[in-house]
């Protein structure tokens, strides 16, 4: 018999959060037992939820979980019980593509993250008797326990405030990274950012960070855009404005340097890739849903030496960008918590409202005791 646990489950396509006790596994090789501190809710969490995944429900969703390592399994000499973690991405580390320094787009990524399952095919928890989807980013953390592996579990210090930190290990990564390890942007150099919730926003800080000589935002909402510049941010823009591209090239005398598109609409990476000067990157960051996720760019601009490339994760390894990351906060120039707004795991339906209704940026669930014996 599993240890019985408490989770948010999805029951269906597009249904609510359910709290539930479930069955979660021993921990098996190069798994830990983590009892879950707190974990961000992130805009894929909410897009899966709404079918992106084709996985069958009911499933335990969660990727930014962070809390205490409670129980190691075979072959686990880099965590003991005690251990405070970051949880992120899974990635094989044993690959080509992870050999090369790039564990975001790992060659078994796939099944470690988003089939709901651990890489071999099973599932870590049983509701109700019956295996359920459970392994989401090798974690599902909206439980008060999970099973992770040492591949995506990053040690941070015991007395580290887990609930600011743990939406570093996906939202907040993908942003900085994007900017600081795909980007590598320097002094001097200009960025746009189209839509700043908090991937858009922690690229805003990143970018102040390294030095640029301008930072542009875009969003719908001003009260964003008015954090944006509080964060770092040189000049916004309103998504509405008329003739925004036009406007944005006068700004900024022919384009930036570096651009990205956080938002996952085909018309708003247009725009981006537009405001990329001749010889610039644009990245893609958001995830685009089924039904939109095709755009039409200009062939002649391409020729310009413009590059498009897509960005998983800010093409960062957890192990070594977290910890910068915690670094930089506690230095005052990464400053989390302009951007989190804390809820208790049983207001998770509240909290996603509030996310879904852009009125918190990143919410962050406080869970509260381990296992429910």
């Amino acid at each position: 018999m599993g240890l019985p646990v408490r989770a948010a489950l999805v029951q269906a396509v597009g249904g609510p959060f359910i709290l539930d006790e479930v069955e979660l596994d021993r921990p098996g090789a190069g798994e830990l037992r983590v009892r879950v501190t707190a974990s961000g809710i992130c805009h894929t969490d909410l897009t899966y939820r709404a079918g992106a995944g084709r996985f069958p429900f009911p499933a335990v969703l969660g990727h930014e979980g962070a809390g205490v390592v409670e129980a190691v399994g075979e072959g686990v000499t880099d965590f003991e019980p005690g251990d405070a973690v970051v949880l992120s991405y899974y990635s094989c580390r044993a690959c080509g593509t992870c050999e090369r320094g790039h564990p975001a787009y790992c060659e078994r990524g796939y099944a470690g993250n988003f089939s709901g399952a651990r890489p071999d095919g099973s599932f870590p928890m049983r509701w109700r008797g019956a295996p359920i989807r459970s392994g989401f980013f090798h974690q599902s953390s909206f439980a008060t326990q999970v099973l992770a592996h040492r591949h995506n579990a990053v040690k941070v210090d015991r007395a580290a405030p887990l609930e600011l930190l743990a939406p570093l290990g996906c939202g907040f990564q993908t942003g900085a990274g994007a900017v600081l390890e795909a980007f590598r942007l320097q002094s001097g150099q200009t960025l746009a950012v189209f839509g700043v919730g908090a991937v858009g926003l922690a690229a805003v800080m990143a970018a102040r960070v390294a030095g640029a000589a301008s930072i542009l935002a875009v969003d719908l909402d001003a009260g964003r855009l008015e954090l944006a510049r509080e964060l770092g941010a040189t000049d916004t823009f309103l998504a509405t404005e008329p003739e925004l591209t036009k406007t944005m090239l006068k700004r900024t005398r022919g384009g930036v340097d570096f651009a990205l598109e956080c938002v996952g609409l085909p018309q708003v990476l247009r725009q981006a890739f537009d405001v990329t000067r001749p010889l610039g990157t644009c990245g893609l960051l958001g995830l685009p849903s089924p039904e939109a996720s095709e755009v039409t760019l200009s062939m002649t601009r391409l020729l310009y030496g413009k590059r498009l490339v897509g960005i998983i994760e800010g093409d960062a390894d957890p192990k070594t960008f977290i910890p910068r990351m915690v670094a930089l906060h506690a230095e005052g120039r990464f400053p989390l918590e302009k951007l989190s707004r804390s809820y208790d795991f049983e207001a998770i339906n509240d909290a996603v409202h509030d996310m879904e209704a852009r009125t918190a940026i990143k919410p962050v669930l406080r869970m509260h005791g381990g296992s429910t014996r």
